[in-house]
């Protein structure tokens, strides 16, 4: 897998979750046919519902943030 990040936007409380995968993770993600499938595993670990989430995965991070 040649993604390093997952990013989760939680439309119920207007949370960015961003999640930096472990070499195990991406590992582990593989196993799966769908990405969508293994990140229903991560809901309990990282706190989230993947029904109030969209997501996207990113091979690097960029981050802009205006106030």
């Amino acid at each position: 897998m040649k993604y390093n990040y997952l990013i989760l936007l939680d439309d119920s409380v207007g949370e960015v979750i961003i999640i930096k995968l472990t070499e195990q993770q991406k590992i582990e993600s593989e196993e799966y046919e769908d990405f969508e499938e293994y990140i229903y595993t991560l809901e309990k670990e990282y706190s989230f519902r993947l029904s109030d989430c969209s997501w996207m995965v990113s091979e690097f991070l960029i981050e802009r943030k205006f106030q």
